[in-house]
């Protein structure tokens, strides 16, 4: 079995990352500690993708799940202003 293209495998190198940098903040009592273990269990799951195609479907996924993490991150931050400010 082939490998995937090295374009694919920077790919899945820079999305790892941004979601290792957005789990610093992970709304969750143990933040960080929570987050990058199932990150990193969830991408050593799909380690024995070869196929391109797979891993595009995968790093569609992983994009997915960033987008859905920001989000969690505006909720957080719109729930703390307006207990802020609605007590004023």
């Amino acid at each position: 079995m082939s490998s995937p293209s090295p374009e694919l495998r920077r790919q899945v190198i820079a999305i790892y990352k941004e979601l290792l940098y957005l789990g610093r903040e992970y709304p969750h009592p143990e933040g960080f500690r929570y987050f990058r273990p199932r990150l990193h269990a969830a991408f050593a799951a799909n380690a024995h993708l070869r196929d391109d195609d797979a891993v595009r479907r995968a790093v569609a996924r992983a994009h997915y799940i960033k987008r859905e993490i920001e989000a969690l991150y505006y909720l957080k931050r719109y729930r703390t202003l307006r207990k802020r400010y609605s007590e004023a």
